[in-house]
């Protein structure tokens, strides 16, 4: 009778080993949660902080208009009332062409190039 109980008792012992080892509900599900929840939380950090920056933009385009100035001037090109626009432009490198059948596709290609 003893060594039947112990035998059920070793098979339950195995059982249940087997159930927190290897199933599906077991050690490697609970290493798998604790994953997903670092990289969740990681996430909902940068989130956090992207949520922040925006609230202070908007804060800061609802309190003063120094950030509605600067949105027009550099996104819309805008100017304000009684200031200047200035626009530099690099001058464009001339390149000469390859092959000219006559001097006077050559001053035709020249001239092209320098507009």
């Amino acid at each position: 009778m003893t060594k039947g109980v112990l035998g059920v008792l070793v098979f339950l012992t195995v059982l249940l080993q087997y159930r927190v080892w290897l199933s599906d509900d077991g050690v490697r599900e609970a290493y798998r949660l604790r994953q997903a929840v670092a990289q969740q939380t990681s996430t909902n950090a940068e989130l956090t902080r992207r949520n922040d920056h925006l609230a202070a933009e908007v804060a800061d385009l609802k309190s003063g208009m120094t950030a509605v100035e600067e949105r027009a001037r550099s996104e819309l090109g805008m100017i304000a009332a009684g200031e200047s626009f200035y626009q530099v432009v690099p001058k464009a490198a001339v390149a000469a062409p390859a092959a000219v059948a006559s001097p006077a596709e050559a001053t035709v290609a020249t001239r092209t190039a320098q507009r």
